[in-house]
């Protein structure tokens, strides 16, 4: 499931399971529908299957029946700890301003442990509902195979990795990230300073210009702002950049796309390879946290959200992974840093009312 403020996208049914990023994607080109999700590192399983149905509703996303209530939820721990989470920033701000790279995203995660299984389709509806928007996702993950069976991957993301209507793409980047008061007044002022920050405008500028790249190849007549915008979910404010072209050629598929550009700079850095080296170096394999989800219908047209705001859940729901990052640079502050991805895991920790 996909829910977005505009429509919503239910896939129900396994008519085939592609092992293979090269077969779905022909397959989409030769009309045929694949939903699914995308790992952060493309070389690892990926979950993507022809639907047996893939129905398209107005509106975010509501269950047809009331949906299960959440158990309570604790924090069982966190990985790494908080102060091994700080050395790691603080060695990776040296090894930056030695030239390693421009920026690195370095995520930790919490383990959750419920008293009782969680229901997917529960929490997906408490994600949604408790998001202006109506973003939110759900991702059967048991055709990546081994070690995936009966696992889900859910969340609500604000972030936009591609979208394909006819010829028009669209995309719209997050970057420079501050955590919301419940105070008007100092919520103002936390967004002008955000917009005000040297240090996230040129975080920022790192991903507008990696997808202006990537997707100058595939695009013409594309239309980036000179400067970002504040975009704001319940619990964040963030630095945001709308984009559009126009398809150089029209059987560019919106998967074609999505691969194309995952992972953006977003979610692992600048320059792409230096930074997912250094990720896989100090996180070790993210599977699919910050990988991408959505769908493509027969005539190409689709949408991939970056997969971020979100958990992954144990075939029996009683216990979770849920991950956030933060962009580092040369100038960044380890107490900061950790702060920001704090401020992250208040998205699903606000569904269980923790957050």
């Amino acid at each position: 499931m996909l829910s977005r403020r505009e429509y919503n996208i239910e896939a129900t049914g396994v008519r085939r399971a592609f092992s293979t990023i090269t077969a779905a994607t022909d397959a989409v080109r030769e009309g045929t529908p694949v939903v699914g999700a995308l790992p952060f590192d493309m070389s690892d399983s990926i979950a993507l299957t022809e639907p047996g149905t893939l129905t398209k509703r107005q509106g975010p996303w509501r269950p047809a029946d009331q949906p299960a209530i959440l158990p309570p939820v604790s924090i069982g721990g966190q990985v790494p700890a908080a102060d091994i989470h700080l050395e790691r920033v603080r060695a990776l701000v040296q090894e930056l301003r030695q030239g390693v790279a421009e920026k690195v995203v370095l995520a930790r995660s919490l383990q959750l442990r419920a008293d009782t299984p969680i229901d997917p389709i529960a929490l997906l509806g408490a994600l949604v509902s408790g998001d202006p928007l109506g973003n939110g996702y759900a991702v059967d993950l048991s055709t990546a195979g081994a070690g995936y069976a009966g696992r889900f991957l859910i969340g609500s993301s604000p972030e936009l990795l591609v979208r394909r209507h006819g010829r028009t793409v669209s995309c719209h980047p997050f970057a420079g990230t501050a955590a919301r008061s419940d105070d008007p007044a100092l919520d103002a002022g936390i967004a002008d300073q955000l917009a005000a920050s040297a240090k996230d405008q040129a975080e920022h500028r790192f991903v507008v210009e990696e997808i202006r790249t990537a997707l100058q190849p595939w695009c013409t007549d594309l239309q980036i702002p000179s400067t970002p915008q504040l975009s704001s979910t319940p619990q964040l404010w963030h630095l945001s950049t709308p984009i559009t072209g126009i398809l150089r050629d029209p059987s560019t598929t919106s998967l074609d796309l999505a691969i194309a550009m995952h992972p953006t700079p977003a979610v692992a850095g600048v320059p792409r390879r230096a930074a997912m080296d250094a990720i896989a170096r100090i996180e070790g394999p993210r599977g699919f946290y910050a990988g991408a989800v959505g769908w493509a219908d027969g005539t190409g047209d689709g949408e991939w959200m970056v997969a971020i705001r979100g958990l992954e859940l144990a075939a029996d729901g009683l216990t979770a992974l849920a991950t956030a990052g933060g962009g580092i640079v040369d100038a960044s502050d380890p107490e900061a840093e950790l702060a920001e991805t704090t401020a992250k895991f208040r998205t699903v920790l606000s569904a269980f009312g923790l957050g």
